[in-house]
């Protein structure tokens, strides 16, 4: 009897095994330009010979600074906003199990038994009083035959949305660690200029201090004295706002990684930092399609071509296939007995005349498709502008460091002369003032360059897709 059911199965895997009705996806064409901008600005920014590209070097390997590198494995570890990211992977992945699970029929099993005892006038001579029946009943209960691909289309749809989400775990990770590589070169460069506000109050107590004897012995007069008091409150100020910057770069730090980050792991200052080894962007924009952003919008996409095959197939008549399979006998050991059992199916279709919803379904299928067309190419638009705007600035800090640092070399010679003029008593002590105040500026400057210079680097590698391993 079972033997029948064979060519049944058979053709059931044939059709399962049949096309979606979803369009063929294609590449679209980057809206962007093949190459990345040229001209002055870009002319230190290109490709250096011994220079590694971006793709060829893990995190471990772009950090040098060894403070660095175990703060991020600490926010790798601990960060609660990638842990969450992992999650949303997780139950990605358990949604597309779901629905490739539909395209598998689900069998119920029901097994019962029964012992009835009989008078002895009723039974027939020869024949047991009591009486002994076990039965086993399997069963398909509605399962979808998935002849127009309906089923494989949302199974599909699902897949691509996993995918997604697993390039956007790699994403979050890339921003993690970036993030955390920012917050360490902020910190550095906030205590360097902590250290010199607090040397810089220092010296201008030490001067007001001296101005006031002079002013009490009559050696100065009381406009110098006031004079003198400007740059020490000044430096006061200085020093009270980096000391709040410098907690709070430890806060968002201690965030960052999760728990508490060590004392010895902080950077003492922007000098002591190994930086970042230096990358090549390569030739050509395309590199860009390894951005794990991008990916994830080009798995939307494909995403949204699956979902229009199952709006499609909703057109078409819907066949589900209910089956059952019973075997009864008087003994456990003819349970499985073939000449017991019987076979049955009983198939359902249900064919669309009209669905309003249906026709609905479709239209929302076909502009999720342009709206994740559109995300795509805004991604790369997105992507190339951020990679041309770290590479214009690395074209362009280093004259900009090293004019910076002509500049504070200038000053501080204006700031001795000042002091010299005024001691001999050929200027007033405002001269001093205006170029204590410029140097002062001109050394916070050169600070926040170096700090520039370095977290392009770090920015330059995390928009080209590194960091994601």
């Amino acid at each position: 009897m079972y033997k029948n059911t064979l060519p049944v199965i058979i053709a059931i895997v044939i059709f399962l095994g049949g096309c979606t009705l979803a369009p063929k996806f294609k590449q679209p064409k980057a809206p962007v330009p093949d190459k990345w901008p040229q001209g002055d600005v870009y002319k230190k920014a290109g490709v250096s010979k011994g220079v590694p590209r971006v793709w060829e070097l893990r995190w471990e390997d772009f950090f040098a600074d060894p403070g660095l590198k175990a703060i991020v494995r600490m926010a790798l570890k601990n960060n609660r906003d990638l842990r969450l990211a992992a999650l949303n992977v997780e139950q990605a992945r358990a949604l597309y199990g779901v629905r490739r699970a539909e395209l598998f029929p689900s069998v119920n099993a029901l097994g019962t038994g029964s012992k009835r005892r009989s008078a002895t006038d009723l039974t027939l001579p020869r024949q047991p009083r009591t009486t002994k029946q076990f039965s086993v009943d399997l069963g398909i209960t509605a399962w979808e035959i998935d002849f127009f691909g309906r089923i494989r289309s949302l199974k599909q749809q699902a897949l691509e949305q996993y995918l997604a989400t697993e390039e956007a775990r790699r994403s979050a990770q890339i921003s993690l660690v970036s993030e955390v590589a920012r917050v360490y070169l902020a910190l550095a460069a906030d205590r360097k200029n902590l250290k010199l506000a607090r040397s810089t109050l220092r010296t201008q107590e030490e001067i007001y201090n001296l101005i006031k004897k002079q002013y009490e012995t009559g050696l100065a007069n009381e406009l110098d004295l006031h004079r003198a008091r400007t740059p020490v409150e000044t430096a006061r100020g200085e020093v009270a706002r980096y000391s709040q910057l410098v907690a709070q770069d430890q806060n968002a730090l201690n965030l960052l990684a999760g728990s508490p980050v060590p004392e010895d792991l902080l950077p003492r200052g922007l000098e002591a930092i190994k930086p970042p080894r230096d990358i090549s962007p390569g030739l050509s924009s395309e590199v860009l399609v390894r951005r794990p952003d991008i990916m994830a919008a080009e798995h939307q996409l494909k995403a949204a071509y699956a979902f229009i095959g199952a709006a499609r197939a909703a057109f078409f008549p819907r066949i589900s296939l209910t089956t059952a399979l019973g075997t009864a006998s008087n003994e456990l050991s003819g349970l499985f007995d073939s000449g017991n059992g019987t076979w049955s199916f009983t198939p359902r279709i249900v064919m669309p005349i009209f669905d309003a919803r249906t026709w609905a379904a479709y239209r929302v299928s076909k502009a999720q498709r342009k709206i994740a067309l559109a995300q795509y190419e805004r991604a790369i638009q997105t992507a190339f502008r951020e990679v041309a705007d770290a590479l214009a600035v690395k074209g362009t800090v280093d004259e900009r460091l090293a004019a910076q640092r002509s500049l504070v070399e200038a000053l501080s010679k204006t700031y001795r002369l000042a002091e010299k003029r005024y001691e001999t008593g050929i200027d007033s002590y405002l001269g001093v003032l205006d170029a204590q105040r410029s140097l002062l500026a001109a050394q916070q400057g050169l600070t926040m360059l170096r700090l520039a210079k370095l977290a392009n680097r770090v920015r330059l590698y995390a928009v080209l897709g590194g960091g994601g391993q």
